[in-house]
């Protein structure tokens, strides 16, 4: 039974710790997803309901400039906006899975999309605040209970918060 094992990181410098630690323990780049606010930009994305994928690789270089490069190697990195959120950056697996869900929950928000790639509906309204006070969601994919019980543990020692796991959906 494939699970996703997610936190919440308070920086992004401890998010780059999560990372790295993920990527030593021998989690691949396109099994590591991170989500956060996209701060950097006063451009309102609130009514789009799509990925801005041609812009991705020039945000790409600019996570990675501004927001360390360990999250510019991540798979699959954009930004994309979920109405009445604003704009996100995405990286790894959950950049994709998010904006079809985004699509879907335009009336639900993020918590609504969360909850399209299968985290609890408790869990995504405590993340979705989070997220949205500046904090960092991650997320690996864990294909074995050992390799979830090793994301847990190097969540627990990077003093990560709400660590949860949950089955993935597929999108």
């Amino acid at each position: 039974m494939s699970k996703a094992v997610f936190c919440i990181a308070k920086n992004i410098d401890q998010t780059e710790i999560i990372v790295n630690s993920l990527r030593s323990a021998g989690f691949s780049n396109n099994d590591i997803s991170v989500l956060f606010p996209d701060k950097t930009t006063t451009k309102d994305f609130a009514h789009e309901k799509h990925t801005k994928a041609p812009e991705g690789a020039a945000i790409g270089g600019a996570v990675g400039l501004s927001a360390g490069a360990v999250i510019g190697l991540l798979a699959g990195i954009g930004s994309l906006a979920i109405p009445g959120v604003g704009p996100l950056i995405a990286a790894g697996p959950i950049m994709g899975a998010l904006s079809g869900a985004a699509v879907g929950a335009a009336t639900g928000g993020l918590t609504g999309a969360l909850i399209g790639v299968g985290i609890p509906e408790y869990e995504a309204k405590r993340y979705e605040g989070k997220i949205n006070g500046g904090n960092v969601l991650i997320s690996v994919h864990a294909a074995s209970s050992d390799a979830r019980d090793q994301a847990k543990d190097i969540f627990e020692k990077a003093h990560a918060e709400d660590i949860s796991s949950t089955e993935e959906k597929t999108v």
